[in-house]
C-alpha cells in the first residue's frame, strides 16, 4: 500500500471515532438537558412582578447571591448571561432569563412570569396581553437589500 492510501485510512478512522464519540457526548446531554428541565418544571413559581431593565452581562457583574458565582463552573462564570432586575412586590431582584424568552421580556412593564430560584422561565403579559419581542431598527444595508429586492420584484429574505 502507498503512503497516501495508509494516511487516508488512519483519518477516516480518526473522523469515524470522533463522530461515535461526539453522538455518545451528545445523547448523554440530551439525558442531563430533560432532567434539569424536569427539576426546573416541578419547582416554578408564577409571581406578578415589574420589570426594571435587561441586559447581558457577565455573573460576577450581575449582582447575583455569592453562592451563585461559586457554584457556577469556571467556564461559564466569563460568559455573558441575559440577567433581568426585576421588583416582586417590596423586593428587587436580580434574574437569570430564559435565553428563548429574553427579546420578548419588555422593559418597564408589569408582567407575569415564572420563575424557579433565580432563574425566569416564561413570561406572560400582565392583562392577558401577548408579549411581543422588541423589534431593532434595521441596518442601512439591509434596507438597501429590501429596497433593491422590491424593485426587483423578489420576495424579501428574512
Amino acid at each position: 500500500m502507498s503512503p497516501v492510501t495508509i494516511t487516508l485510512i488512519v483519518i477516516a478512522v480518526l473522523l469515524v471515532a470522533v463522530i461515535v464519540a461526539l453522538y455518545f457526548l451528545g445523547k448523554r446531554a440530551q439525558k442531563q438537558q430533560a432532567e434539569q428541565e424536569a427539576q426546573i418544571a416541578a419547582t416554578k413559581q408564577t409571581y406578578s412582578m415589574l420589570i426594571i431593565d435587561k441586559k447581558r452581562m457577565k455573573l460576577k457583574d450581575a449582582g447575583l447571591p455569592a453562592i451563585v458565582l461559586e457554584q457556577t463552573p469556571r467556564i461559564l462564570r466569563w460568559r455573558k448571561l441575559p440577567i433581568v432586575k426585576a421588583k416582586i412586590g417590596p423586593q428587587i431582584m436580580s434574574l437569570i432569563c430564559d435565553e428563548k424568552i429574553f427579546d420578548l421580556v419588555p422593559v418597564k412593564k408589569e408582567v407575569k412570569a415564572s420563575v424557579s430560584g433565580i432563574y425566569m422561565v416564561e413570561v406572560k403579559g400582565l392583562r392577558g396581553g401577548n408579549l411581543k419581542a422588541e423589534q431593532k431598527p434595521k441596518s442601512k444595508f439591509k434596507q438597501a437589500v429590501e429596497k433593491l429586492q422590491e424593485k426587483a420584484g423578489a420576495k424579501p429574505i428574512k
